[in-house]
């Protein structure tokens, strides 16, 4: 478990947006915004995810982010939401990485690759 963590953004308002949607797939919603940033949180957890602008003149770089899903129907419902201004990057489905992984992965606006993923997952 995390507490929280930070994605830096060159346009932190439409991250944002864009973050909304898909957080709230996986059982975040938005909490507070402060300037340059909006935080959203998992009442279930505590953990947050801050949404802030990067520093002036230095792009922010990629990185990678995935959110523990509950069901398979959670890891295509951010998958479908993540499109929505995101980049396919690996459809719903079971992985190889461990026996019950599931997932999907998406680029975001901004090059980072998210992913929701189900750790207990047995074929339908």
């Amino acid at each position: 478990m995390f507490d929280h963590l930070i994605i830096h953004a060159s346009d932190p308002a439409a991250m944002a947006a864009y973050y909304e949607r898909v957080l709230a797939t996986v059982g975040y919603h938005k909490g507070v915004e402060y300037p340059g940033g909006t935080q959203f949180v998992d009442d279930e957890t505590g953990d947050a995810v801050w949404i802030s602008a990067a520093k002036e003149g230095i792009a922010p770089a990629p990185s990678h982010y995935a959110w523990r899903a509950k069901t398979t129907d959670d890891v295509r419902a951010f998958y479908e939401a993540a499109l929505d201004g995101g980049t396919d990057n690996g459809a719903p489905g079971p992985r190889d990485y461990h026996p019950g992984y599931y997932a999907c992965f998406v680029l975001d606006p901004e090059g980072n690759n998210i992913e929701a993923v189900l750790h207990d997952y047995t074929a339908d």
